[in-house]
């Protein structure tokens, strides 16, 4: 059933307030409901020309699980990075090799990369620091990059829920793309991830 999407927008920013305000108690989240929803409405009505005019309710319905487990598993992730980040900083040595890491998407819309990229960004420890629209790439900046893996792993993950979220062509099950052949050779593929050199004489890093 195709129905008018900004009061769906309007609805979620009302369930966007209530985790804001963090409440609690039955009669309490009515209210704060009533009040998200007096504010998101004329918000998401003001806007509507910004997004597709219809949407596809059974789709958004099946799709919020996924949005759960993207918030999930970033919030797992912002712990766990906060805490390594935190054992980095005290710990003697400072034991980080800071590097670029080069990770093809399988999403392809604005929306999803986006979503993407500021998870990367606001995840302590690592920055998304371009995308290239060409090749489909992020470039993420990493504290320690000696694993690259472990820092692909959780994007990977995030991009999984993203496919389903975004209604992308590509599906979770999908092979991850292969690295550009721009990219090999450069030590910004699968196996190394580029590093962070000395200055030159023009201010600029040099990657290695």
């Amino acid at each position: 059933m195709r129905v008018r999407k900004w009061p769906v927008v309007g609805v979620v920013l009302a369930l966007l307030w209530l985790f804001v305000r963090g409440v609690d108690g039955l009669d309490t989240v009515v209210g704060e409901f009533l009040i998200g929803l007096a504010v998101g409405l004329p918000i998401a009505f003001a806007f509507r020309r910004f997004y597709t005019r219809e949407t596809e309710l059974g789709r958004n319905l099946r799709a919020a699980p996924y949005a759960a487990l993207y918030v999930a598993v970033f919030l797992k992730e912002l712990a766990t990075a906060n805490v390594d980040v935190a054992y980095r900083v005290l710990a003697p040595g400072m034991p980080i090799r800071p590097g670029v890491v080069v990770v093809p998407l399988r999403v392809e819309t604005d929306g999803a990369i986006t979503t993407i990229a500021n998870s990367i960004t606001l995840t302590p420890g690592t920055l998304t620091m371009d995308y290239d629209e060409e090749t489909n790439v992020l470039y993420v900046h990493s504290i320690d990059a000696r694993d690259r893996q472990s820092i692909v792993d959780p994007i990977r993950t995030w991009e999984d829920y993203a496919l389903v979220l975004f209604d992308e062509e590509s599906k979770p099950r999908d092979p991850v793309p292969e690295m550009p052949a721009r990219y090999r050779g450069q030590g910004a593929d699968e196996r190394e991830p580029r590093r962070v050199g000395r200055r030159n004489d023009g201010g600029e890093r040099d990657a290695k």
